[in-house]
Parts: C-alpha cells; sequence; structure tokens
C-alpha cells in the first residue's frame, strides 16, 4: 500500500515544519516524537539501512528516509500510519476534523490527493 507511505511521509514532513517552530503545541512536537522514533524503529527492525532522528528531522534527508522505509518494507505498519495520522491531526486539526485525512484510493485510477495539484491525464 504505497498510500501509506504516502501519508507517513506527508506527517513527517508536516511535524518536521511545524515542530520547529516555537509556537508548536505540546500535541504536535510529542505526536511527532512518536512517529520519528516508530520510523527509526521500524526501518532498524526490518535490516534496511538505518536512518536517525536527524534525517528524518532533515527535509533534505526524507528521500532517503522514504527509500529506508520501502525497502524495510513497513508502509503498511499500522502503528506507523496510526502516529501518523495523530502527527496531521494534530498539526491541521480543522482539516482532520473535516475529513481530510481520511481517503481512500482503492481500484482507483489518475487520482491526486492533496491541496493545489495539477495534473494532465490522457487515455
Amino acid at each position: 500500500m504505497i498510500e501509506s507511505l504516502d501519508f507517513v511521509m506527508a506527517a513527517l514532513a508536516a511535524g518536521a515544519g511545524a515542530g520547529l517552530t516555537d509556537t508548536a503545541s505540546t500535541a504536535v512536537k510529542d505526536s511527532y516524537t512518536s512517529l520519528k522514533r516508530l520510523v527509526v524503529k521500524a526501518v532498524g527492525r526490518k535490516g534496511a539501512e538505518p536512518v536517525t532522528e536527524e534525517q528524518v528531522d532533515d527535509p533534505a534527508g526524507h528521500a532517503q528516509v522514504r527509500k529506508a522505509l520501502e525497502a524495510a518494507g513497513v508502509d503498511a505498519d499500522s502503528d506507523l500510519v496510526a502516529a501518523a495520522r495523530k502527527v496531521l491531526e494534530a498539526t491541521d486539526p480543522h482539516g482532520a476534523t473535516n475529513g481530510k485525512y481520511n481517503v481512500d484510493l482503492r481500484d482507483s485510477k489518475a487520482v491526486q490527493v492533496g491541496d493545489n495539484n495539477t495534473m494532465t491525464v490522457t487515455f
């Protein structure tokens, strides 16, 4: 389920952006810290190339983190997805309340999820 991996990566980006500000709430910081630790543990547990919390914090390191998560096969890890949901709910409570992060794309084709996307599809 590549959607789960995208969800985790979106949460890491949101948490890194919000968690580094002085105005971030305790809920944002705590949920982001939990997600980072789960990512590091999950990758290490599966024997993939290890990642550090510092790499997870740095948006420039996200490509490597994503690669490690894919290699470890943890893209459908329910604990990671749950932790990612908590980060997104903490960073965007209005979006979470309105169902922004409840997306089901099974059996879909030519779909984009997110804000401000542009796509051209030719069949």
